[in-house]
């Protein structure tokens, strides 16, 4: 897992940001911070979507994988959490994954153009 991502655009809503560290904050991979090097407080958590959503699988446009220098290399997706509250469970954002190139280390959070996947999906175990 690349420790350091460099997004070729800024993520939306953060600012101009483009520098981030990855952490895994557990054993697992489960589990990630994505804390912006320029803004240590700022922090968003990620997670495999894959070992909560087994199905999926959006496709990537040439345009992305061509920013991200990807060619055939298979990309690295991590979906942002929203933390839960009032009784409600976190959610993760499937709409927009952060694709992550995980040989060079650049990233880019992409926007599906489908109603597939939901903006908050409900967690589950795999």
């Amino acid at each position: 897992m690349v420790a350091e991502i460099e997004f070729v655009q800024a993520p939306p809503g953060m600012m101009d940001l483009r520098s981030y560290t990855l952490n895994p904050l557990d054993e697992e991979g489960y589990l990630f911070a994505m804390r912006s090097v320029d803004h240590p407080e700022i922090r968003l958590f990620l997670v495999p979507p894959q070992a909560y959503f087994p199905d999926y699988a959006p496709p990537l446009d040439a345009g992305s994988r061509l920013a991200l220098g990807l060619g055939d290399e298979a990309p690295l997706l991590l979906a942002v959490v929203h933390p839960g509250s009032e009784g409600n469970g976190p959610t993760a954002n499937l709409l927009a994954p952060v694709v992550i190139n995980p040989t060079t280390g650049s990233a880019l959070q992409v926007v599906l153009d489908s109603d597939e996947w939901p903006l908050r999906a409900q967690f589950r175990a795999a």
